[in-house]
């Protein structure tokens, strides 16, 4: 580090050119033509030269002390630098798939906010397609999406929860095609709908004989809940206290439970972001938890 302020600093400690070259790592020629160009830019003569070393004049007295305060601020802001380097702070941008951002992301931006009180939380909520845009325009760091994803960068899986037929009354899935029960289904993306249409299309002859289509999940299961009829449900949505039957959907050439994923996404510059990084952890924490 040879700047001019910490030259100054160095010379008005040691008193003595060589010393201080040695301090300063530089060739005693090297320092005295610096010198000579610091005395140049301020105008005035800052050392009288003697065969006793260096004494200050009382021009540079003033800049020698304009000198350590600078070194000492300078060393200050590092300090300060290097704790915010530490810490976590700033605004985390996060695009959730609703389902997720209903009942599971707000147990992991509990644990985010209680760790990191200096980070900023913005939460943008919707279908999984919306979350891949949100992306694309900048308006987010990172998305949590449902099924499916042809997201070309960083992905990460979470987990996956199996669905299930929710009912007070149906107790099989050989009770469906004779219930005069209405199936109660939600408006989704598509690759969420396409999977239940596929899986009906397996099990049954015909569809459903009586239908009410709702515009949000938790209406859907409280409606279930409630007795009005029949939904589809991932297991996300399902605390365990509901007074109802749960069947999981199969797929009937394996008979394995049918799942939905749920990912993590976003570009790889968002992902070496501090906030992003602590958030990712915290996320991963809480997945495994439902694996």
């Amino acid at each position: 580090m040879s700047n001019e302020e910490m030259i100054i600093k160095v010379l008005a400690e040691e008193g003595n050119m060589r010393k201080a070259a040695e301090r300063l790592f530089l060739s005693q020629p090297a320092l005295s033509q610096r010198l000579q160009s610091i005395e140049k830019e301020w105008g005035q003569q800052l050392f009288v030269r003697s065969q006793k070393g260096l004494t200050p004049t009382p021009a540079g007295e003033l800049v020698i002390q304009y000198a350590k305060e600078a070194v000492m601020r300078r060393e200050e802001i590092f300090e300060q630098l290097h704790t915010l380097s530490e810490k976590v702070h700033g605004t985390l941008k996060i695009a959730c798939a609703s389902i997720i951002g209903q009942n599971w992301l707000p147990k992991v931006l509990k644990d985010f906010i209680t760790l990191y009180p200096e980070a900023k939380v913005q939460l943008i909520t919707g279908w999984s397609s919306e979350i891949v845009r949100a992306l694309y325009d900048g308006e987010a760091h990172i998305g949590i999406v449902r099924g499916q994803t042809d997201w070309k960068g960083p992905k990460i899986h979470l987990f996956k929860d199996t669905l299930y037929l929710v009912d007070k009354e149906i107790s099989s899935l050989e009770e469906v095609m004779k219930t005069e029960r209405p199936f109660i289904q939600f408006k989704s993306d598509s690759t969420y709908y396409e999977e239940i249409q596929q899986w009906w299309q397996k099990h049954f002859a015909s569809n459903p004989k009586r239908q009410i289509t709702v515009d949000q999940i938790e209406t859907c299961k409280q409606m279930a809940v409630n007795g009005i009829g029949y939904a589809i449900l991932p297991s996300i949505t399902l605390t365990g206290a509901e007074d109802v039957h749960t069947v999981p959907l199969t797929n009937s050439e394996q008979e394995l439970e049918l799942t939905r994923d749920t990912w993590l996404i976003g570009y790889e510059s968002s992902f070496q972001l501090r906030q992003v990084e602590a958030f990712v952890d915290i996320v991963k924490k809480h997945a495994t938890l439902l694996s």
